[in-house]
């Protein structure tokens, strides 16, 4: 099977990172694009959300072309090529589905994902603890799930959901009696980690669910926006639980 385009890609970074390229590609590094990477992770994650493939297509594009310009600054450092990276995954691939390329006997997601666990520890010997290699750099919630899936993958989980509940009640509760900001940040930082927990428990994806509130909240705000009869700083608190309670019924219809 031929890609003469991403042929082309790797051609045209090459070109773009040449001492006759471009000077603020000349310029980038692996820390200076950081940023690029996740904020084109996001918006891909955001074109999904919004089942619009067209968009998905151009921000899958800019995803591939972080993987492309990093993989052209670390050739120029001699460390690795985008050969090698695609090798790598390639390798992990096969190592990791011993059930597809092998002879290993999976009937279930639950015992594939067992056989993929096992095989990520025989890899990271060097790895001592259950929480080692949780990323840094991913966002709070994200890791918060991370964090919870990997403690009761080793039995340190709830008895039943109830006891969660009362554990999310119980920890507002703390919040409430706090009486310093640093110890209302301490137990509000408790709340959300048990309701991480609560989602979980509930085949629920905290950073997802997160996403489509902040989206219903945007929405719902702009048809207050538009509504509004005056400035909204001038609207009474009736106000705006009129035109709030009038936008979640447009959500209806």
């Amino acid at each position: 099977m031929n890609y003469p385009n991403i042929e082309r890609l790797i051609e045209i970074i090459g070109i773009l990172r040449s001492e006759n390229g471009c000077k603020w590609d000349r310029e980038q590094t692996h820390e200076s694009l950081k940023r690029n990477m996740l904020e084109e992770a996001y918006e891909a994650v955001d074109a999904i959300n919004d089942n619009d493939f067209k968009h998905l297509k151009e921000e899958l594009g800019d995803v591939l072309l972080q993987v492309v310009l990093h993989s052209q600054i670390a050739k120029e450092e001699k460390a690795f090529n985008i050969d090698d990276v695609a090798k790598g995954i390639s390798d992990k691939l096969i190592h990791r589905h011993p059930h597809v390329f092998g002879d290993v006997k999976a009937d279930s997601t639950e015992e594939i994902l067992d056989n993929w666990e096992k095989l990520k520890k025989e890899e990271k010997p060097h790895r001592t603890s259950i929480m080692d290699g949780i990323s840094k750099s991913q966002s709070a919630l994200m890791s918060a799930q991370k964090i919870s899936k990997k403690a009761v993958s080793v039995g340190f989980e709830w008895p039943d959901e109830d006891s969660l509940y009362k554990c999310v009640y119980s920890e507002i509760e703390e919040f409430r009696r706090a009486n310093t900001t640093e110890n209302k940040e301490e137990e509000l930082g408790d709340i959300l980690f048990a309701v991480v927990n609560l989602a979980r428990w509930n085949k629920i994806d905290a950073e997802q669910a997160l996403i489509k509130a902040n989206k219903k909240f945007i929405e719902r705000f702009k048809k207050m926006e538009s509504a509004a009869k005056k400035p909204l700083e001038h609207l009474s608190l009736e106000e705006w639980d009129n035109l709030w309670q009038t936008a979640k019924k447009k959500e209806l219809f």
